[in-house]
This record gives C-alpha cells, sequence and structure tokens, in this order.
C-alpha cells in the first residue's frame, strides 16, 4: 500500500507546468490574432473596465487575460491603467517590423483558441476539453462516469501535492477536519497519514462520495477519513470541526460563490477554528508567478472561476471575519494560505 508520508525522489515540477499551462499559449492566441489587443493596447492605455467597454469582453476573462500579461512581462499597469511593454510593442503590435501576428495567425483556428475567444466575449465556461462530446465542468460533474474519470485525475495529483501540504500543516491540537468538496479525500488522507492524531470528513455530493469512499477504503484509511455526502451550496456546512479544509475548491467559482462558501466555513468553524485554502495563489500585485497566471487561464476556459491573489483573498477575509492570514509555499507552484476564526 502507497506510504503517503513518502515523498519522490524526482521533482516533477515540470512535468505539473505542462499541464498546468497547456491553455495560456491559446489565451495569447486569442488576443494577438483575434482581438488584436496589443495593438489596441498600445494606442489606448485603460484601466480593465474600460477595456471590457470598448472590446466589448466580460469582467472575469480579462482579469485572467491580464494577469498572464504582465506576469509575462507584455503589459504593465500603472495606477490602475494598463499600457503595452517594450517587448510587446516591438513583436506583438501591428505596424512594427518585428511584428509577429501573422506567425500565430496560422493557427487561429485551433479550438481551444476558438474557446477562448468566446469564454471572453460570454464569460461562460467552455466544454471540458474543449471536446464536442462533453458538457461545461460543473454539469459534467454531475454525471458518474465523467466524475469517477475526473476525480481519478484529480487523486493521481494529490498524491505528490497532498504530502506537501500536510507538511506545511501545523494541526497540533486540532482534532477533527473537514474536506470540503474534497474530491477523492486523497487530501484527508494524506493529512491524517501524517498527523494521525487527526480525524477527517470528505465532504462531498453525489456521485463523487461514493467515489471518494472507496478510494479511501482501497488506502486502507476508512478507521481516520470518513465521507459524508452533502452540497456545499445547498446546504449548511456540518459542525464540529477545528479545521476546515478546501483544496482546489475556490478556483472553480467566481468571487460572490467564493465568498458565500467561506461564510459558510465562518459560521460553522468554532471560535479559534482553522480555514485552510490549498491552491495556486497570485501575488497580492497580480504579477504573477508566471506558472500561477499559465493555471488560471485553463480555470478561466473549463469553469466559472480563476486563480486568486493574496489580495483578493485578504479582502474577502477581512469582510467575513477571518484573521491571521498566513501563505505557505508548498509543491509544484502550490501553496497554503491559513486564516483563523477569532475566539
Amino acid at each position: 500500500m502507497l506510504d503517503l508520508t513518502r515523498d519522490p525522489s524526482a521533482d516533477p515540477l515540470r512535468i505539473y507546468r505542462y499541464r498546468d499551462g497547456i491553455y495560456a499559449v491559446d489565451l495569447l492566441n486569442a488576443a494577438v490574432v483575434h482581438l488584436d489587443f496589443f495593438t489596441w493596447l498600445a494606442a489606448h492605455p485603460s484601466d480593465a473596465p474600460t477595456i471590457c467597454r470598448e472590446l466589448q469582453l466580460a469582467a472575469r476573462p480579462v482579469d485572467v487575460m491580464l494577469t498572464l500579461f504582465k506576469a509575462n512581462g507584455f503589459v504593465r499597469e500603472e495606477k490602475g491603467v494598463h499600457h503595452v511593454t517594450e517587448v510587446a510593442r516591438e513583436h506583438l503590435v501591428q505596424g512594427s517590423p518585428w511584428f509577429l501576428g501573422p506567425y500565430f495567425g496560422s493557427l487561429k483556428d485551433r479550438p481551444v483558441t476558438l474557446d477562448m475567444l468566446k469564454v471572453l466575449r460570454t464569460d461562460k465556461p467552455a466544454n471540458w476539453g474543449s471536446s464536442k462530446t462533453e458538457k461545461e465542468w460543473s454539469k459534467a460533474m454531475e454525471e458518474p462516469d465523467f466524475a469517477q474519470r475526473f476525480t481519478a485525475a484529480m487523486d493521481c495529483r494529490g498524491i505528490y501535492l497532498g504530502r506537501a501540504v500536510a507538511k506545511a500543516l501545523d494541526l497540533g491540537g486540532r482534532s477533527r477536519l473537514l474536506d470540503i468538496a474534497g474530491g477523492s479525500g486523497i487530501y484527508a488522507c494524506a493529512i491524517t497519514a501524517a498527523h494521525p492524531h487527526l480525524r477527517a470528513t470528505v465532504f462531498e455530493k453525489s456521485p463523487v462520495d461514493q467515489v471518494a469512499a472507496q478510494l479511501i477504503a482501497e488506502r486502507g484509511q476508512a478507521g481516520q477519513v470518513s465521507v459524508q455526502a452533502g452540497d456545499m451550496f445547498h446546504a449548511d456546512l456540518p459542525t464540529g470541526f477545528d479545521v476546515h479544509l478546501f483544496s482546489n475548491v475556490l478556483h472553480d467559482w467566481d468571487t460572490p460563490v467564493v465568498k458565500r462558501l467561506l461564510e459558510k466555513s465562518f459560521a460553522a468553524l468554532p471560535p479559534g477554528g482553522l480555514l485552510v485554502i490549498h491552491d495556486m495563489h497570485l501575488n497580492a500585485d497580480k504579477t504573477g508567478p508566471l506558472p500561477v497566471a499559465e493555471y488560471s487561464v485553463i480555470l478561466m476556459h473549463s469553469t466559472e472561476g480563476k486563480c486568486y491573489s493574496l489580495g483578493e483573498l485578504a479582502e474577502l477575509f477581512a469582510q467575513i471575519g477571518f484573521r491571521d492570514l498566513k501563505h505557505t509555499p508548498t509543491a509544484a507552484d502550490r501553496s497554503i494560505v491559513t486564516a483563523v476564526k477569532p475566539g
């Protein structure tokens, strides 16, 4: 049986980055070829709302796009106004002798590129993998076959990432962890393996709860990790837990939904309870890190969410009442953000 407390001997960072950033080039392609974005921005330095209004684009995907371009050094922001940088002016703006638009243009009809254009204009997620046979991700997860395949895909990722989360957490004095929308339960399993005094419950809706129960049993951890069926959107979170974990969950949803989920967590946690958010997090000014900005693109494409910045989370925590934000890197460009419900 796999030892969830053991690290691999080789670092898989480059492999993760290939998968995580797979759609970023298509967002750049859509901006260069279909929107001629950099030519427009060179002539019209603008804030984000103006960009949305003038180019008839939606706010969430534009935020992801601008973050990607700032992280790449194609755009700089000064007092809320976005400008092209020298590299973009020379190579991405029409009229320059080094303009690369036609080079990108030869790939303008890539399916994911065309999906990016639709998402930028409508803010509606595209089908998973840009497949004509799949639904938008949140709807596809209601179907048992897709839910099992997707959960298995995330499970194999969590075997490595979960160990890093467990090592980064100080859970002395804590007793019960609620893994909210915990998928296969791999993070709850990894954390309880490293902190054997802890008991955990995976809170998941059907049909994923059944997949989680099976995988937890196969790992021999049913004694430490249980599963409770429930929908985080349509029910209060269960009480009796002094740690709440959102691992790779908040990034699937837009800000109003994220705030509502954090409010539910705050209401269910006891005074002194610990909130743990495991994800890829942008820096406060949303200029990077580049791998996080690239990963945010696949979220923009396929879900209603994006990668959130430390500044955005700090603002939400302050509004809701969480205190003592702490940011700790884990593995593969991921990190945990923790906060406490005041006692």
